[in-house]
């Protein structure tokens, strides 16, 4: 997707600030940086009207149109006018005009995009009583959401790599190139544990299991924002927003925003922890509650999930705030209150601190006051940690970008290479019959004939939330950038799967049978003297995606393919010759057909702006995949919901259908062969509190370098309460040279062993346990643990 900028700049980024910005009350104590962050807060405080208050709470984005100018810039007197009392928070300044699709909505340039943000900012400074600076805020789920920015593989793909020290380079790479653009905050990453294929969110997500998806989330917020608990921001970092607490990934018919029927035991043992991780471990600014609700009570309601777990139990200091329009849908769609004012009161109570996107709600927080009907502390405390995140920013000290070089060179070398090289590691190969690696001659006289087909073959899908890089590699065009003269490629798209591709757009209309039909027989043809066909099917942004509305849907009743896919499958298989599927996907690939007749399966994700070189590296045999499946893929949507740790008494079995996974959690094959030993622990018998250490001897036992996921997971052989079959407690991925061998040791920590009795008291129990290691969650060997009364 090519898109520039509709209009030029009239002026470089530093040329808007060579004049001196003033400040406000320069001598006032808020403004000494050498201060305590406390104490400016409450010196700032102590200076504010109410309005000035409400204004700290509310954001800006569908209205942007309101305060730019005829050229979509930033127009200080249109704000000074709507906002004379400041404004808390703005969305997305890379965007031209509020929501929309970049197909409509030109997003800005990134010079533009600076001159904006320093124009927003120098507003704030000059033209508002106390020169409050303003917290921007964009996308940045796998590379920011704009203009230049470099695109990263999706979650689920950054999942598959089961590589937290990757995760965190990727994030901290991602918040360079945001801060870059004069912006602080992000609202990423995504914690929710996935356990519904249906929902279209999946994609998000780094996957089912909660301590996957809490590292995963860990090393993401440390790359965002820094490793450690220092709340000062350093240069080139950014304030994460850890999205959506909770229960958002298990809705109720796999629809978006249904109701999460979880009970609390559930939502402590697999729902809470990755956001418990996160908060304790490092030094998360911002948390978003959850659009759905949990036993009758929307999250965004909910003073038990907000005040007494996040900010009781777990302590955490930072900002609440809302995911967009989510305050105003209590009305509109949950309908526990009369209208917006009492919806904003109900949030502000139950601990939301911010109004995302648009303050609709939180606007109407200054007339509550006035009546009595909210009270000053419930503000002043929302306020307090508001402005405890500007000051831990930086913001006041300098809210402006003096220099626009390093934006410039976003999406640059580093940037490819990083994208490069996270697709190679997401890859999952899934299925292998001897078909993949494919070989080239040395010399083009004996070329072999290779048919790339398929609707995922020439274009480079990236999924949603997505940027727009400076350029992207496709699947076909990595593949001939790769053989070269050294193999005849032949192409044919084979059947369109959506009529537009574009995740914005609301209405998805599948691509015409008849039509369909017709581009199949043409791809059996293009592919009926190939030597190898490598078919590219799976999903495009609009078939798995977010549903935010009953107009913009997004969530599906089947797991199959869309579509005549498996059409275009049958017919390619039926001309005998070898058949190597690659699937770019949002979603879990529940494809029974293609599963059973493929002669290798490599599974890529929506794999960033490098796929196509990536993927072509993987089927030539230049990388090994290594990547693992970060959930269960179930056989069919009836076996829903469906996650490898269950409870025992689940999974009996079905009339008339098998009952396993058709692909487990952690599973993923390699190009080589590995062996692992019998595990062996660093104490056969432990206190409880005590951490224990596996160690496991592993081999590449094949011919070819590769890539390893040793994966330790847990049983409580008997308990009080009914525990899981097992739960992974650990891992690590090794690389080892053909022959070499490696023993990999993973520590287990002592909460690993705890878990919530029948008074939902956090205890260990004495007793057995069994420690089981494996390449996947099927393939164990087993170590037994006794821990001591």
């Amino acid at each position: 997707m090519a898109i520039s900028a509709s209009y030029s700049s009239a002026a470089s980024a530093q040329e808007l600030l060579t004049e001196t910005v003033e400040r406000p009350e320069a001598a006032a104590l808020y403004w000494d940086a050498s201060a305590p962050t406390e104490k400016r807060v409450e010196d700032l405080i102590a200076r504010m009207t109410l309005e000035e208050k409400i204004g700290q709470m509310v954001t800006i984005w569908n209205d942007k149109p309101k305060i730019q100018d005829k050229n979509n810039f930033f127009a200080a007197d249109k704000a000074a006018e709507l906002y004379p009392d400041g404004l808390g928070f703005f969305a997305r300044p890379s965007d031209l005009k509020g929501p929309g699709s970049p197909r409509v909505n030109t997003p800005r340039s990134i010079e533009e995009s600076i001159r904006y943000v320093n124009a927003l900012q120098r507003w704030a400074r000059e033209q508002t009583r106390l020169g409050i600076p303003v917290l921007t805020h964009e996308e940045s789920l796998h590379g920011l959401a704009a203009l230049d920015a470099t695109s990263f593989p999706q979650s689920i793909g950054l999942a598959s790599t089961w590589d937290p020290d990757l995760v965190r380079s990727i994030n901290d790479y991602i918040a360079s190139e945001v801060r870059a653009r004069g912006v602080h905050q992000v609202l990423s990453p995504v914690v929710d544990i996935a356990r519904d294929p249906r929902w279209g969110r999946i994609e998000e997500t780094f996957g089912e299991d909660p301590y996957l998806v809490g590292e995963m989330g860990v090393a993401a917020v440390e790359g965002l924002r820094g490793v450690g608990k220092d709340p000062k921001l350093k240069p080139g970092q950014v304030m994460p927003t850890l999205k959506h607490m909770t229960g958002h990934g298990q809705p109720e018919s796999g629809t978006n925003i249904g109701p999460a029927q979880i009970s609390e035991r559930t939502l402590r043992e697999m729902f809470f922890p990755p956001f418990q991780e996160v908060v304790e471990r490092t030094a998360i600014d911002a948390v978003m509650a959850s659009y759905n609700e949990i036993d009758g009570i929307p999250s965004h309601s909910s003073s038990w999930l907000l005040q007494d777990i996040l900010r009781g139990e777990w302590k955490f200091d930072g900002t609440v705030v809302s995911d967009y329009y989510a305050i105003e849908e209590m009305v509109s769609r949950h309908n526990i209150a009369a209208d917006v004012p009492a919806a904003a009161k109900i949030a502000l109570e139950a601990g939301v601190d911010v109004d995302l996107p648009s303050g609709i709600s939180f606007s109407t927080l200054t007339e509550q006051v006035k009546d009595g009907s909210v009270s000053m502390a419930a503000i002043d405390t929302a306020v307090r940690r508001i402005l405890t995140m500007k000051f831990n920013a930086g913001l006041f000290e300098n809210p402006f970008v003096d220099d626009a070089a390093p934006a410039l060179r976003s999406n640059g070398a580093e940037g490819r290479a990083l994208a490069r090289r996270a697709a190679e590691k997401s890859l999952i190969l899934l299925k292998n019959d001897g078909a993949l690696p494919l070989t080239l001659p040395d010399t083009a006289a004996d070329a072999p004939t290779i048919a790339v087909i398929g609707p995922n073959a020439d274009v480079a899908r990236l999924g949603g939330y997505y940027g727009i890089p400076r350029d992207t590699v496709t699947p076909l065009e990595g593949i001939r950038s790769l053989v070269g003269d050294r193999a005849n490629i032949v192409h044919a798209q084979g059947v369109v799967i959506t009529e537009d591709d574009d995740w914005w757009e609301d209405e998805v209309t599948l691509g015409d049978p008849a039509k369909n039909r017709e581009m199949i027989a043409e791809a059996v043809k293009t592919a009926e003297n190939a030597d190898t066909i490598l078919l590219f099917i799976g999903d495009t942004e609009q078939t798995s995606r977010e549903g935010w509305a009953e107009a913009h849907l997004g969530d599906r009743t089947s797991l199959d393919l869309v579509g005549e896919q498996n059409e275009l499958f049958a017919a390619l298989k039926a001309l005998g010759k070898p058949i190597v599927t690659v699937l770019i996907n949002g979603r879990p690939p529940s494809y029974l057909q293609v599963a059973e007749q493929s002669d290798a399966i490599l599974e890529a994700w929506y794999a960033g702006e490098q796929q196509g070189n990536a993927i072509a590296d993987a089927l030539f045999g230049q990388v090994n995949p290594g990547g693992k499946l970060p959930v269960t893929v179930a056989r069919n949507a009836g076996q829903l919901p469906f996650f490898y740790n269950h409870k025992p008494s689940a999974r009996r079995g079905y009339l008339f259908d098998d009952a396993t996974p058709l692909y487990p959690f952690g599973f993923g094959l390699s190009y080589t062969s590995f062996d692992m030993a019998a595990p062996t622990v660093s104490s056969a018998s432990i206190a409880p509190g005590e951490d224990v250490t596996v160690n496991v001897r592993v081999t590449n036992s094949g011919d070819m370098a590769g890539d390893e996921v040793v994966q330790v997971y847990l049983r409580d052989v008997v308990s009080s309460v009914t525990r899981p079959v097992k739960e992974l407690v650990g891992f690590e991925r090794v690389t080892l040279d053909a022959g070499a061998s490696k023993t990999v040791s993973v520590t287990i920590d002592a909460d690993s062993f705890a878990f919530w009795n029948r008074d939902m008291e956090r205890v260990t129990e004495p007793g057995e346990f069994n420690l089981m290691v494996g390449p996947n969650s099927q393939d164990l060997k087993t170590v037994k643990l006794t821990i001591t009364e």
